[in-house]
């Protein structure tokens, strides 16, 4: 027999008052409600210049991907190879269209981030489809040059 799986509790929990508090309109829209952003809108489409930074959860500040994880997929969403590690994203079938898709959220507070799918570059071939909306970018700072 088929025996289903519960989803871990987040380890961040809020109202839903305090979520719509504490977020932006549009990172409350996808964490909170499972949107999706409009294609080109993210100003995190593009990878960064500088692939030393992290982009965290827009909810919950959480580590997820790795800047240098990140690449230009051509669909107007950020696109990453891998989660920044195993546990910072849970992903589980979710059936919200006709077709099964692999939904991918925040370990530690169960925001939607967006959707895996296996049309990513190798080694993973994983295509992280993330919407900028839930995430921040943490930039990692040049080290400081010696002086003379």
């Amino acid at each position: 027999m088929f025996k289903r799986r519960s989803r871990p509790q987040p380890q961040v929990a809020r109202t839903d008052a305090e979520w719509q508090a504490s977020l932006e309109p549009d990172a409350y829209r996808v964490l909170r409600r499972s949107g999706t952003e409009a294609p080109g809108s993210s100003p995190y489409v593009h990878p960064p210049a500088n692939s030393d930074g992290f982009y965290r959860c827009a909810g919950c500040d959480a580590e997820l991907f790795r800047a240098e994880d990140q690449f230009d997929s051509g669909t107007g969403w950020p696109s990453f190879s891998d989660s920044a590690t195993r546990d910072a994203v849970l992903v589980r079938t979710d059936f919200k269209l006709l077709f099964p898709r692999r939904e991918a959220t925040c370990a530690r507070c169960g925001g939607h981030l967006g959707h895996v799918f296996g049309d990513g570059p190798v080694p993973t071939g994983q295509r992280w489809c993330i919407n900028g909306a839930a995430l921040t970018l943490d930039e990692a700072s040049p080290e400081p040059t010696a002086g003379p």
